[in-house]
């Protein structure tokens, strides 16, 4: 095989498990990472952060957890071990080069940009490598923003950046409502999370805190001030819209009904009649089996005490990958009056607080924490150097075949970009499928039918979810298929099941993608 070089950009988990499959086909990669340590966005966060989902979902095809972890929903602390076991035992760590900052990366071609848009086939013969165009990237030392930059040259790029990190995305206010006119301190839920935890403790201790949002780090973040502050200086979580939280035990019974029998009731991209009509017939139990979570959440928590209920159903939040585990303790800190959930449309800064749309009084704080998500599209774009290729990440709304591959972006993948019910697995399947394709074992199929597939998803995704529709996540109800689809591509059996019964009625776990 020619030598050909590889660049992984992003130690965390996607980066790994790139650089673990790249590897084993026979390539020698080099992970670039601007950190000092592996593991991404679980090399540092809020001190109450665990797995969302059971472990059993959460591990690598072919290296499970060790046995002293016995929790289904491990912390934080046992996930970073955890990755940092798998990138020893496979000797990833020489690979990467750590505290290397990427600037950005810039395709380099002998032909001309016109021959590249008139290509029938992605970097024109579908396979990965190309003849006569190259990635240079621009690396320059972490620590030192004044070091001078160098240019590595390589044959492809594997984008491993993930979504939650690095690009904040902050709210905007009229000009005099805004942070500037707070005699607190106002900063988003990324700075808290890199602090260590005792600096964080301090930070927040004997203050009133607020947190905006409703999403996984809001809730953890509000439930952590909770518990260190108590009744005395109450921690305030500020949010628009309610989303269900769900008990541990609920969580791990629910993914264990994620089999193939329950994705019959999801429709499909490009589906034939009679995977039409089976969907439409069994859909109302899909619809039955939401009711009945709505029903047994709304028993077994306050939330119409609280203002809690959700607008939307059970099914729509899950669907677009928004599922969210309860902390620990959460509804008992609301109870004993440590934990304030208040709902309103609006907000804006005074001097003392905050001012809701819907009260005289201003919310008395000393902290405003944003847990209001990051910019991930726009992170995405910005490390591409040109603005052509900035343009096809912002101007698709579906712009990945395969949720790796853009259909106008030659010699890149893309991983740990989309959302699924567990990332660790849907990734490295993915990783996998990337690998296979750079040891040449298939090829990618012409530039129009990869635009149509991707555009047959996000039809069918925004007709059956609606509003609830988000581009970067292939809906939760479908992950079997979609690995179906990789497996085939691969040349594989896409069911991996021992016999008829556990194929229609099983959950999918990593392990039934080890040989891949």
């Amino acid at each position: 095989m020619e030598k050909r070089k590889i660049a992984i950009i992003g130690a965390g988990i996607s980066g790994l498990v790139a650089c673990r499959h790249t590897m084993e086909k026979g390539f020698s990669p080099i992970v670039l990472e601007a950190k000092s340590g592996i593991g991404g966005v679980w090399s540092k966060t809020i001190e109450s952060t665990k797995l969302q989902t059971p472990k059993s979902f959460f591990q690598f095809s072919d290296f499970a957890w060790p046995p002293s972890v016995t929790e289904t929903f491990p912390d934080h602390n046992q996930v970073l071990e955890y990755l940092k076991s798998y990138a020893t035992h496979f000797n990833l760590l020489p690979m990467i080069k750590f505290n290397t900052e990427v600037i950005d990366i810039d395709y380099f071609m002998l032909q001309s940009e016109e021959d590249m848009v008139s290509w029938d086939l992605w970097d024109g013969s579908g396979e990965p490598f190309s003849p006569s165009g190259k990635w240079n990237i621009t690396l320059q030392d972490a620590g030192d923003p004044c070091a001078p930059t160098e240019v590595y040259q390589v044959d492809f790029v594997i984008l491993c950046t993930g979504r939650y990190s690095d690009l904040p995305n902050m709210p905007a206010f009229p000009m005099d409502r805004g942070p500037h006119v707070f005699d607190g301190v106002v900063m988003h839920s990324m700075d808290y999370a890199a602090m260590e935890d005792d600096h964080a403790a301090e930070f927040i201790k004997g203050k009133l805190v607020t947190v905006v949002g409703f999403q996984k780090s809001a809730v953890d973040l509000a439930a952590q001030v909770a518990k260190t502050n108590g009744p005395s200086k109450p921690c305030t979580l500020l949010f628009r819209t309610a989303h269900y939280t769900v008990p541990d035990h609920l969580v791990t019974r629910i993914f264990q009904s994620l089999n193939r029998f329950a994705e019959f009731m999801v429709h499909k991209p490009s589906e034939g009649f009679f995977v039409w009509l089976l969907a439409f017939v069994l859909s109302p139990l899909l619809w039955l089996f939401s009711k009945l979570v709505e029903i047994y959440l709304r028993l077994l928590y306050p939330l119409k005490k609280y203002n809690m209920v959700p607008i939307h159903s059970f099914l729509d939040q899950i669907s677009p990958c928004k599922f969210m585990a309860e902390p620990a303790n959460f509804y008992d800190r609301v109870k004993q009056g440590s934990l304030i959930p208040k709902k309103s449309r609006s907000f804006c800064f005074c001097k003392n607080g905050l001012i809701l749309d819907d009260e005289a009084t201003p919310l008395a704080t000393d902290i405003v924490i944003f847990a209001t998500g990051y910019k991930s599209d726009e992170k995405l774009k910005n490390i591409f150097a040109s603005t052509y290729f900035q343009q096809c990440i912002i101007g698709s709304s579906a712009p990945f075949y395969r949720e790796c591959i853009h259909p106008l972006i030659p010699n890149l993948a893309i991983l740990g970009y989309a959302e699924t019910g567990s990332n660790l697995f849907s990734t490295e399947t993915r990783s996998k499928w990337v690998a296979h394709f750079l040891a040449g074992n298939f090829k990618l199929p012409t530039i129009r039918e990869m635009e149509d597939d991707v555009n047959n998803w996000k039809n069918c995704m925004q007709r059956f979810a609606g509003m609830n529709y988000r581009r970067h996540c292939v809906s939760v109800l479908l992950q079997i298929y979609f690995n179906d689809l990789l497996c085939k591509d691969m040349g594989f059996k896409p069911r991996r099941k021992n016999w008829f019964l556990a194929e229609l009625f099983a959950p999918y776990i990593p392990m039934d993608y080890k040989k891949l």
